[in-house]
């Protein structure tokens, strides 16, 4: 989708996007509440208006055509889960590869309620010593929005507080499958 196109989808649905991505090569995006397959078009449309060229984790399961030529034209990357290996070491090394990476993670890792988040995303902050940007799609008041970069400390319990604080306002499409009391540390 292109930015005009995006300009286009958000404003034909009411949708406005609030702040805007930081001037930084690399870094890591939370996309939260994931609860609808809407997060993903109104979530790639709001990347194209912030100009972001993110990447994002996608099961191998679901690069099969016609669908596979979607998700690399959108910055999908197809992992394999079944393979034991650590993903972080390999998320870790596609970021020392490359002088620009921006990779979205919907911590949630599913679209219905979860009890905690997976916190891959947060070791691979740490593990690579890139900053977090939270990002959150509200359906509520139909905004899209990036909180400013930070850079964990290490101390999970802590920096989750600073993310659940961030979210604890925000509306998923399907609300009652956002668990806010779930972003903590596994």
């Amino acid at each position: 989708m292109s930015a005009p196109l995006s300009h286009l989808v958000f404003k034909l649905t009411g949708w406005k996007s609030i702040g805007k991505a930081p001037d930084l090569k690399k870094y890591i995006v939370t996309a939260a509440p994931h609860t609808s397959n809407w997060d993903f078009v109104f979530g790639l449309a709001a990347w194209n208006i912030y100009g972001m060229k993110p990447k994002y984790l996608i099961k191998k399961e679901f690069f099969y055509f016609p669908l596979n030529i979607l998700f690399w034209l959108t910055g999908g990357v197809a992992v394999d889960r079944s393979k034991n290996n650590s993903l972080t070491d390999a998320i870790v090394d596609m970021f020392n590869a490359r002088e620009e990476f921006i990779v979205i993670f919907p911590p949630e890792g599913t679209r219905k309620k979860v009890e905690r988040w997976k916190t891959g995303f947060y070791y691979v902050a740490l593990k690579a010593n890139l900053p977090i940007v939270l990002g959150a799609l509200d359906f509520k008041t139909k905004s899209s929005y990036l909180s400013e970069p930070f850079y964990p400390t290490g101390d999970i319990e802590k920096d989750f507080i600073v993310i659940r604080e961030f979210y604890k306002n925000t509306q998923g499409r399907n609300p009652e499958w956002f668990n806010v009391d779930g972003i903590r540390p596994a």
